[in-house]
């Protein structure tokens, strides 16, 4: 009996591999991607890629175990849900008011350490942000949230830090 259940697991196992989600890959960059739009430093988009972009981008770099079924599935699953609550590429399709509550919402996620999640740092260590790198992100994005609600007469969102 045993034999059997683990025969169907493996088949099973082996089936699954053949059912792949599709991958988050642009050639290009889209034209409402928010290095299009607002002025960001080469260190904060450096930051951005490589501790946010994954998830909240249309540009996934997928690392080798996403071949691996059901790990793909799973990762497609935190992408897609990462890039529905902020799309870097697509940002500046969001009204102003959505884009300056994201930004508003990101500078808290950074300043509480919600973000990067830590089940991305398992295994992307070089994704953890140090303090300057915190500071950086907060910093602009904080700015450019500021800049948003003052040029659509939007009720400004205060960031303590």
């Amino acid at each position: 009996m045993i034999k059997k259940i683990l025969l169907a697991l493996l088949v099973v196992l082996v089936v699954i591999q053949f059912i792949r989600p599709g991958k988050n890959i642009s050639s290009t960059i889209s034209a409402n991607d928010i290095t299009l739009h607002y002025a960001i430093s080469s260190d904060v988009l450096n930051i951005l890629k490589k501790s946010c972009y994954d998830c909240h981008s249309n540009n996934t770099v997928y690392p080798w175990y996403n071949n691996i079924q059901p790990v793909a599935w799973w990762l497609q699953y935190h992408v897609n849900d990462g890039k529905k609550e902020l799309n870097f590429s697509e940002f500046y399709t969001y009204p102003a008011k959505k884009q300056s509550r994201k930004l508003h919402e990101l500078v808290e996620q950074v300043k509480g350490e919600e973000m990067p999640l830590n089940s991305y740092l398992w295994i992307h260590k070089d994704a953890k942000l140090d303090e300057r790198q915190k500071n950086a992100v907060m910093s602009w994005a904080d700015s450019l949230q500021k800049m948003i609600a003052v040029k659509n007469n939007l009720p400004a969102e205060t960031n303590e830090r």
